[in-house]
């Protein structure tokens, strides 16, 4: 059975090289005790677990999968040892406020732990990873008895969070929700209605689970300003903290899915369910956008997660498998054939998993540091820092969840590739991987759902291509510094064209939607996947100076390590980046060539 390890070496490569995380942290109220060696040893503490703990699980969990008896559902087995082994570790509170039993350390502590635990198992992941969203939106939008009642079970991972948005008749579209709340005279709520596709909905990890549910007031207006948000809780907390009655909550069937099945994706069936209303009435979409953008965040490292993943167990079989003789002459002569990472097109298919994985890595830590001071915006109440940083990381939430992801399935696919058959048979594990990642460009919003968010909203409509311009001045700034080393000069160049095609693309785009709003849609996807690639670039851009650096003034790795750095920023600048051209021409073509056709005419058979 193939094993995860984690890749804490480049992991730490980022953290203490490329981005400076140690100073990123002292310079946090929550980093006083994120020093360099308490980090180094949650991360290899968190690292043994995923490794020992959650890997084994993996293709296991798999075969077996969740089952659903008389309305409770049964995760796989080893899955309750493991959750009870997490809870044990503090690992939900690692991020978590210390009032509320948390450790109190910076959020993007709370992404690395994620990242490692999402490569190595990411059905088990989703249950602590639906509850950090839920606790997100408690602490933000709850009252002081809400918080009081709900963040310490929440923190010590003895009750978990879910999130209830789609509806059978609406996913994206949640203008179209009809989960009803009645009001009652002691300030509570009756939730009425069904909720599909809960992913965590119903388990056995936990004593009690808390739902936040998108429901409609009786007076509300239509649409999405009329939706306000509820806590229904699976039991009845009772005064004491402890686990109470059943509320009016039941898993009504388990989704039968092509892939992460031993994760719970549950039809929530309320009916008259206790709620309490948290946030103001009719802004609850507003609240949930909390809970929406920490789960676009976590979303995207499904996309770093299965590259990293299927990289590795590919780059094992191509050092063990073999296939005829190198081109350029035999490499391993006692051999009966040479091994398939001696083959160009194997090189190919690993080095474009090695780059997606270690350019998405780098992409998420440097947002994660976004996250770190508008998380601290928020606790301190701080609201002009707080909105700041969101605005700046709502602009790469996007591209982070829609690029990273299509990215992963790309990464996945490629692993299989180079398995051969043997990729497509179970016993290897590359088909898992490719199943498991294909959701991740559906849930928490489609790619196109993503695209359209970009550019249209935060590109377009928001900033009036001011979020372009600000991030591409971010990159040119860097690029300038590094002209005059001759290792990096193509690099800086390539990013300097870039941002100048980047904010003129944005310009274009934004005039031809004056005279055609289809523009903004017809567009969206590959402004989205353009936007990813040069973001990636310039990720990779930094990741080459800092080797360089390291390389003429030490650093704290091998020379291999860095000059493996520069060859990979090399293949990614000369090998991918050029697809970055293909959607610049793309996004510019008139909308006309896909909404031609009358609808009946899309298809003649008979």
């Amino acid at each position: 059975m193939p094993a995860y390890k984690a890749p804490l070496r480049d992991m730490k490569f980022l953290l203490n090289e490329v981005f400076d995380y140690p100073k990123h942290y002292a310079s946090l109220a929550s980093g006083e005790n994120a020093t360099p060696d308490i980090v180094d040893a949650i991360l290899t503490e968190c690292a043994r677990f995923c490794e020992e703990q959650l890997s084994p699980l993996y293709q296991l969990g798999d075969e077996e999968g969740c089952t659903l008896k008389d309305g409770e559902v049964t995760t796989p087995k080893g899955y309750k040892e493991a959750y009870n082994q997490y809870v044990m570790g503090g690992w939900q509170g690692l991020s978590a406020p210390e009032e509320f039993g948390g450790q109190g350390l910076p959020a993007s502590m709370g992404l690395m732990k994620q990242e490692m635990m999402g490569t190595a198992n990411w059905s088990f992941s989703m249950y602590p990873g639906l509850s950090m969203g839920a606790m997100n939106t408690i602490f933000l939008h709850g009252s002081d008895d809400q918080k009081d009642t709900y963040l310490l079970p929440l923190t010590e991972g003895r009750w978990a969070g879910t999130m209830c948005l789609t509806e059978p008749q609406c996913g994206t579209d949640l203008g179209q929700v009809k989960t009803k709340a009645e009001p009652q005279t002691d300030g509570s709520y009756k939730i009425t209605g069904t909720k599909i596709f809960i992913s965590s909905g119903d388990h056995d990890l936990t004593e009690n689970i808390v739902h936040i549910v998108l429901a409609r007031l009786p007076d509300a207006p239509k649409g999405t300003r009329g939706i306000s948000l509820f806590i229904v809780p699976k039991f009845m907390p009772g005064a004491d903290g402890s686990v109470g009655e059943r509320n009016a909550v039941v898993c009504g069937s388990l989704e039968k899915k092509m892939g992460i099945k031993a994760s719970a994706t549950c039809v929530l069936n309320f009916d008259g369910a206790t709620g309490y209303l948290i946030g103001p009435e009719n802004e609850g979409l507003e609240c949930m956008f909390t809970f929406m953008n920490t789960a676009r965040i976590g979303t995207a490292i499904q996309g770093v997660g299965p590259a990293e993943l299927s990289y590795q167990w590919a780059l094992d079989y191509a050092r063990e498998r073999r296939s005829m003789r190198a081109l350029s002459g035999k490499k391993e002569p006692d051999q009966v054939a040479d091994s398939l990472i001696h083959h160009a097109d194997v090189r190919r298919m690993l080095l474009t998993q090695k780059a997606i994985a270690e350019g998405g890595r780098a992409m998420l830590y440097d947002a994660a540091r976004l996250a770190d001071h508008m998380v601290e915006g928020h606790a301190a109440g701080d609201t002009k820092k707080a909105e700041k940083y969101d605005d700046k990381l709502g602009f790469l939430t996007p591209i982070l969840k829609g690029f990273l992801t299509e990215l992963g399935n790309e990464a996945a696919s490629l692993g299989m590739q180079v398995f051969g058959g043997h990729g497509y048979i179970r016993e290897h594990g590359m088909e898992q991987i490719a199943r498991d990642t294909r959701i991740a460009t559906l849930y928490e919003g489609t790619t196109g759902i993503q695209a359209l968010d970009l550019l249209g909203r935060k590109v377009l409509l928001t900033t009036k291509g001011g979020a372009v311009r600000d991030f591409t001045a971010r990159i040119a700034n860097f690029a300038r510094k590094h002209l005059t080393d001759s290792r990096l000069r193509p690099f800086a160049l390539d990013l300097l064209k870039l941002t100048a095609q980047w904010n003129l693309l944005t310009v274009r785009i934004m005039l031809a939607a004056r005279k055609d709003r289809d523009v903004v849609s017809s567009a969206s996807y590959d402004f989205l996947m353009y936007s990813g690639y040069v973001t990636m670039a310039y990720m990779w851009a930094r990741q080459a100076a800092t080797a360089v650096n390291c390389l003429d003034n030490g650093g704290d790795d091998s020379e291999a390590f860095y000059t493996t750095k520069l060859a990979t920023a090399e293949f990614y600048f000369e090998r991918l980046l050029p697809r970055a051209q293909t959607h610049a021409t793309s996004m510019l073509s008139p909308s006309r060539n896909l909404m031609q056709i009358d609808p009946e005419n899309m298809a003649f058979t008979g």
